[in-house]
């Protein structure tokens, strides 16, 4: 038997770091599949499934976001009201008019795990329309400090 032992993070090895991402030009789901995986975690050595590894993500421009083909006319968003004949249907180009974030945060939230993990993940997500935010202080802390890997029992 060998004398390696499977690394685990502790909770002393997560120091989340703050990300900011240009949404400007970009298409949606593969924007949405990279914001998920920083968010999980798994973009770091010390990835672990049940924990909050992963850094907070500030998304800036996503009324600049892309889509290809003829997504933005075709694609769907069905929320539905409680009442009798109360299905809304938006496509993407209205939202992405009314309520950009809104379609960014959601192609994230089906990219995630369906949990509390996943709710308390999504949470770390911040979405703005323009490139104004509020997290200044917070990304430009954590912009020349990389996360030092962790380094398991010797």
């Amino acid at each position: 038997m060998s004398g390696f032992k499977t690394y685990t993070a502790k909770k002393a090895d997560l120091a989340p770091h703050w990300r900011l991402i240009d949404a400007d030009g970009q298409v949606l789901g593969r924007l949405a599949s990279r914001i998920a995986i920083i968010l999980r975690g798994k973009d770091k050595s010390i990835f672990s499934p049940h924990m909050l590894v992963g850094d907070y993500v500030v998304v800036v421009n996503a009324r600049k976001i892309a889509a290809t083909g003829k997504k933005s006319k075709d694609k769907q968003y069905f929320r539905y009201t409680g009442y009798p004949g109360g299905l809304r249907i938006t496509t993407l180009e209205q939202m992405l008019e009314k309520h950009p974030e809104r379609a960014l945060e959601h192609a994230v939230r089906g990219m995630l795990p369906k949990n509390r993990l996943g709710k308390h993940l999504l949470r770390r997500l911040r979405v703005y329309p323009d490139a104004v935010h509020p997290h200044q202080a917070q990304v430009n802390a954590g912009a020349g400090a990389a996360p030092a890997p962790a380094q398991g029992k010797e």
